[in-house]
């Protein structure tokens, strides 16, 4: 009998087959995060033995964790497959994207203009994301197959029904798919997954001393990226890191959990969401959402 991490490993694998089959170009979104690096493994399983037929790209912000993107390009090469990456300071430099000021100013927003003009650069009629509809409330209004419009914009009124497991991609000129084959999965069944299949992550995933900017009763983690305020404190502290985001708009969670087990556990008795540590999601009630709309992943 199988279990469920197998139901949900049968599904994905079900949607990654999907994509190949009804679309010309799809790309799959890579970030060297924890999803997508689940993602990547149920590419490689959907596929065997034969190579994972998808261009991976990365929309680089420039703000990223070193640590994320060392371990990006060590797992690429593992795979075998070929990387993509466009960066956000060229949208800057081209004037295509303003840089944000202040205290909060982050880059994260800014990744959409970067993403819809690479889409249009290789022709990409599908997009495969790791989101996850227990992340947020704007994600669980995603269907599997999310149509964007010819703008890339995304209108939650107009998604399309997925019932008995029926995916459909036909879309018109000009529109776009994003498709995220572990939609139906939790933070927890990540990590059972991470486990099972003892995958490698990233060290910030795990805890580690780090120097640190405490801001508004949060911690950030210390960089150039930073714009520092008077009330800032510097600090240092043992940490780990639940979502891998920018350093920028990712908190970190003190913590000593050194271990999958260990984060697990953690995790399960947090009282707050795996998106808490965005310090971008919460701009306003409907911040992601909003970002969704204008085409953001």
């Amino acid at each position: 009998m199988r279990n469920y991490l197998e139901e949900l490993e049968n599904e994905s694998i079900y949607i990654l087959r999907e994509v190949a089959a009804q679309f010309q170009k799809p790309v799959l979104l890579f970030s060297g995060g924890k999803d997508s690096i689940t993602v990547a493994r149920l590419a490689q399983k959907a596929f065997y033995p034969a190579k994972i037929p998808f261009v991976f790209m990365h929309i680089d912000t420039g703000h990223n964790f070193p640590e994320t993107i060392t371990f990006r390009d060590q797992l690429i090469e593992e795979l075998g497959v070929e990387l993509v990456v466009r960066y956000v300071q060229d949208s800057i430099n081209s004037n295509k994207a303003q840089e944000e000021t202040g205290k909060y100013a982050s880059r994260n927003s800014l990744q959409t203009v970067t993403l819809l003009d690479a889409i249009e650069e290789f022709g990409f009629d599908a997009c495969i994301g790791g989101a996850r509809r227990d992340e947020e409330k704007s994600r669980a209004k995603e269907r599997i197959f999310s149509v964007r419009d010819d703008f890339g914009q995304w209108d939650a009124k107009k998604q399309r029904p997925e019932m008995f497991t029926i995916l459909n991609g036909k879309i018109n000129f000009g529109e776009n798919v994003r498709a995220f084959p572990i939609s139906n999965w939790t933070e927890e069944d990540v990590w059972s997954y991470i486990k099972q299949e003892n995958l490698a992550l990233p060290s910030i995933y795990f805890a580690h001393e780090r120097k640190l900017v405490k801001r508004d009763g949060a911690f950030l983690a210390h960089s150039d990226y930073l714009n520092l305020v008077d009330t800032d404190e510097i600090v240092n502290d043992v940490v780990r890191f639940r979502t891998v985001g920018d350093m920028t708009c990712t908190a970190a969670l003190v913590s000593n959990a050194a271990t999958i087990e260990e984060v697990m556990y953690e995790n399960k008795a947090s009282k707050s969401s795996e998106r808490g540590a965005r310090i971008d999601d919460k701009r306003s009630e409907a911040a992601l959402e909003q970002r969704k709309k204008g085409g953001y992943f």
